[in-house]
């Protein structure tokens, strides 16, 4: 009994684990229709934005709908399916819900998998001269990258993708990437030279108060018997 537990309880597991991952891991179907999220700009499948800015997106993201034409929506994704990337899930899904050139020409579509933090900008013909490939690079490889290497910062980085691409679609001029910060370590840790040297020095000082010591305390020990 004890054998086929042995050999059954770790199939058990890896079941339950390639299951759980089949269950998070997202495709082109997995994804709503256009005529399902109505007037909903952010599709926050993966659940890391808060409720508060995900209205916040939204009223942004309409407003800049309603006085260019222009359509921006934002989809974040837990994982992906085996083998899919997020270039080609961006693009399928651009597809899928703006079907022909026509109607894909006042769009922009951003998709971030948030297992892996990659991020994908798909851009309609007439947003691109406002929304230049340098420009889109720059939200997906900054603006949205850099909260995430910095934490896992979400709602961050899509406020500021919201914020940046309503901005320069909208004609205002380009704020650019936020700042990273850099954290300067220099002065705050030593050097495992420094350290082995200190040590060092320590242990030389320890011997020779040892080398004194001992011989003054013997002799003393000794002229005081006598």
């Amino acid at each position: 009994m004890s054998r086929i537990l042995k050999i059954i309880l770790p199939l058990l597991v890896f079941v339950l684990i390639f299951s759980n991952n089949i269950a998070w891991a997202t495709g082109i179907y997995d994804l709503p229709s256009l005529k399902s999220i109505s007037q909903n700009y952010l599709v926050d499948q993966a659940e890391v934005i808060s409720l508060s800015n995900e209205n916040k997106i939204n009223k942004q993201l309409a407003k800049v709908a309603e006085t260019t034409g222009d359509q921006i929506r934002i989809v974040t994704v837990k994982r992906l399916d085996y083998g899919a990337t997020i270039n080609g899930l961006a693009s399928e899904l651009f597809s899928k819900w703006y079907p022909n050139k026509q109607e894909q020409e006042n769009q922009v579509l951003l998709v971030l998998d948030t297992l892996s933090n990659n991020v994908a900008m798909v851009v309609g013909e007439k947003v691109s001269n406002r929304l230049s490939p340098e420009i889109v690079s720059s939200i997906t490889d900054k603006t949205v990258a850099i909260p995430l290497r910095e934490g896992s910062k979400y709602n961050e980085a899509i406020l500021d993708a919201s914020n940046r691409t309503a901005q320069v679609v909208s004609g205002q001029e380009d704020p650019g990437p936020p700042q990273e910060r850099v954290i300067d370590t220099e002065g705050t840790f030593t050097t495992a030279e420094n350290t082995d040297d200190r040590g060092a020095t320590v242990w030389v000082i320890v011997l020779l108060v040892v080398a004194t010591a001992i011989p003054m305390a013997t002799y003393f020990w000794y002229v005081g018997r006598n």
